[in-house]
């Protein structure tokens, strides 16, 4: 029983994260939208509307309730989950996970916000807000395979090196498209 809600578990964290890397996707081509003509905003609005409205609540939310539920049922119903559930890493990793469904909530609210219409976000913070989930999807990966609550000292230093390359990554990008006019 343990091995199958296992799998049915990774499945929905896999559509969840997916979910959340598009929808912020989505966030960064409806902010553009803005600056756009009346004419491209007038047809490109109701269709990122209607692709981020599918997407969220289609799959993502239903992919975080469902990988929970699953989570939650290996967790404190198998002798196996309960066993993990005295161990460090796991405890550190439901920290992660809580960290992802704020995540998740300030995204509802980024959602909420471009479905009304308003722009509540520059498209540069949206791209650097999407390397949140990236982080912890990080996070969380290590801790399971590795199954130790991290030497918290390599820990720090690799989110930190992690960070600074995506960040890195997101100037570079940044000026190249700022040379090539996009």
């Amino acid at each position: 029983m343990y091995e199958y809600l296992k799998a049915l578990h990774l499945i929905f964290v896999v559509t969840w994260f997916a979910g959340l890397f598009y929808i912020v996707r989505l966030f960064v081509y409806q902010t553009e939208v803005f600056d756009k003509s009346e004419i491209e905003r007038q047809f490109l609005q109701p269709q990122y509307k209607l692709m981020a409205y599918r997407l969220w609540y289609i799959i993502t939310w239903p992919s975080a309730v469902l990988a929970s539920i699953f989570a939650f049922w290996m967790l404190f119903f198998t002798p196996v989950g309960r066993a993990w559930l005295e161990t460090d890493w796991m405890q550190v990793k439901l920290g992660f996970v809580a960290l992802l469904y704020a995540y998740q909530l300030k995204c509802h609210q980024i959602y909420r916000k471009l479905q009304r219409g308003e722009k509540p976000h520059s498209s540069n913070f949206l791209r650097l807000w999407n390397e949140v989930a990236t982080l912890i999807l990080f996070a969380v990966v290590f801790l399971v395979v590795l199954k130790n609550a991290f030497n918290w000292i390599f820990g720090v230093v690799g989110i930190i090196v992690v960070s600074l390359l995506l960040m890195l990554g997101f100037k570079f990008y940044k000026n190249l498209r700022a040379k090539r006019g996009t």
